[in-house]
């Protein structure tokens, strides 16, 4: 079969054989012509199958009619990852070269502004992660009511993400006519939930048993110990055994362990580059393009990289640790061996992970072999694993180093500590030592205490003047009611005279009484008086 004969426009048909692709792969053999009848397609197919190409060629033959307006885009594809979303705006780039049709991404990291511009030129694909999606149509600058077809890939990563009820939210904002496809590598109870819940009598297109892992993968199972710097150094004996090594790409569970590996690795000249969610969208794509463009051999990279990723020639996988949830493994290893070609994964195995390895052979329904390594790798990956940790700068009570760092650790303990010196420990003590008597001498006898004399009994002091006039006091009397004073006539100047003139003549001396009240800078002038 080729494409000519699944019912794609003459000018799909033109980009397809422009693109380099004769022949479909089963997924797209049996995807796309449901999809061009306008029917809901339910694609179950494992990694490197082709599925983006089994929704973009349909998508383009059906967007040939019509055309799109302002804020309402025709056609919506949700990803779960920045770089997967990316990859499908590369694929319409490629295979829609012939239709000219207007594009927007709309993902994280990068400028709010030109996704709004782009969308109101009209759209008539959008590619989007969910979030930055309900983010342009909360603020008014997204209309989901033009929908007429939704694309939802990579879905049981969707579930792992967490985006299961932006998933729901989105698809009930969409048209109830509209045509969804529905994609994913496995098949959880969730996601047979959320299909059963938003898909109207899908075509069920299952090309190869779910959980499986394509048979072109060579997977091998290598035995190492617990200890990070033992499991390292196997890592790179494994690395350089490896004679045949195109590129690979080495999965790590953490972050932390993505970073670790990385200048561990570069330290040892190996040609290394990183990738996790906490990079920005500039430095993840930026990185991505060096290892396409065989910039960089060995991508050591987190889950975020695990799923979707269409980087074709990968030639090993290699797993540092081995993923916590089975369904993860096998989209891991599912970067080799794409489109039929031959690929390598190797998984490091501790004693502590036996339990979850089982869980993979389990899913997989397949007993991987083991590799065994040369002697001298061996005795190497010994002789790491048995070399002491060295000392913490901070004395191994987890403070922080830095200039910005918590240094109640440094001020807790100010004790002189031991230092190294020629290989011999020496504490650090004063140079000069306090000896003390073999004997002590006998202590003195304790003296009795002396009688103390007797205090003078005490003397009542003299009450102030106040208090003493205020005892004196005599208890004060009731008031009485006096008699209304009668009103007097006005004077001459028509306010009533309420002081009558004293009688002088039983008045003590003036001058006795201005010496008692007068200030004594006025006395001078009254006694020449």
């Amino acid at each position: 079969m080729n494409f000519s004969e699944l019912g794609l426009s003459p000018r799909t048909l033109e980009a397809v054989t422009a693109a380099g692709y004769s022949t479909p792969t089963p997924i797209q053999a049996e995807a796309i012509p449901p999809a061009l009848q306008r029917r809901d397609v339910m694609g179950l197919a494992q990694t490197g199958s082709g599925k983006t190409a089994a929704f973009v060629l349909p998508m383009l033959s059906l967007l040939e009619k019509g055309r799109a307006r302002a804020r309402m885009p025709r056609t919506l594809i949700l990803e779960p990852t920045r770089e997967l979303a990316d990859q499908v705006r590369e694929a319409f780039e490629t295979l829609g070269k012939m239709h000219n049709y207007s594009v927007a991404l709309l993902i994280g990291g990068v400028a709010f502004e030109p996704q709004a511009l782009k969308i109101d030129r009209g759209a008539d694909v959008v590619i989007a992660t969910p979030g930055r999606l309900l983010d342009h149509f909360e603020r008014g600058k997204l209309l989901l009511t033009g929908i007429d077809m939704l694309v939802i890939d990579e879905a049981d990563r969707m579930l792992d993400m967490g985006f299961i009820p932006d998933i729901e939210r989105i698809c009930k904002l969409l048209p109830f006519t509209r045509q969804t496809m529905f994609f994913s590598a496995t098949m959880p109870p969730e996601i047979q939930r959320l299909t059963t819940a938003f898909l109207h009598n899908p075509v069920r297109v299952e090309v190869s048993r779910p959980s499986s892992t394509a048979e072109t993968i060579t997977q091998m199972l290598v035995k190492v110990p617990h200890e990070q710097k033992a499991k390292r150094e196997a890592l790179r004996q494994l690395l350089r055994t490896q004679t045949n090594v195109k590129n690979g790409i080495i999965f790590a569970n953490r972050k932390t362990t993505v970073a670790l590996l990385e200048k561990s690795l570069a330290v040892h000249g190996f040609n290394v580059g990183a990738l996790h969610g906490d990079m920005d969208q500039s430095a993840r794509l930026k990185t991505l393009a060096g290892f396409r463009n065989n910039e960089i051999t060995f991508l050591i990279a987190s889950d975020v990289a695990a799923r979707g990723l269409d980087i074709p020639e990968v030639s090993h996988v290699f797993n540092f640790d081995v993923p916590t949830h089975a369904e993860d493994y096998v989209h891991r290893i599912g970067r080799t061996g794409r489109a039929g070609r031959e690929g390598a994964a190797f998984t490091l195995v501790t004693r502590e992970e036996a339990k979850q390895w089982k869980a993979i052979e389990q899913l997989i329904k397949k007993e991987v072999p083991f590799f065994e390594l040369s002697a001298e790798a061996e005795a190497a990956i010994e002789t790491r694993g048995a070399e002491p940790d060295r000392p913490r700068r901070d004395g191994g009570r987890g403070e922080r180093s830095g200039r910005g760092g918590d240094r109640r650790g440094r001020d807790r303990d100010r004790r002189p500590r031991e230092v190294k010196d020629h290989g011999e420990r020496a504490s650090m003590e004063p140079a000069v030592r306090i000896e003390r008597p073999a004997q002590a001498e006998a202590p003195a006898p304790r003296a009795e205490p002396q009688e103390r004399p007797e205090r003078p009994e005490r003397q009542e002091r003299p009450e102030r003047h106040e208090r003493s006039e205020r005892a004196a006091r005599p208890a004060q009397q009731p008031r009485q009611d006096k008699p209304p004073r009668e009103r007097e006539p006005r004077g001459e100047r028509g306010r009533s005279d309420r002081h009558p003139q004293r009688d002088v003549s039983d008045a003590p001396d003036h001058r006795s009484f201005t010496d008692q009240n007068m200030p004594a800078f006025l006395m001078r002038s009254v006694k020449a008086e």
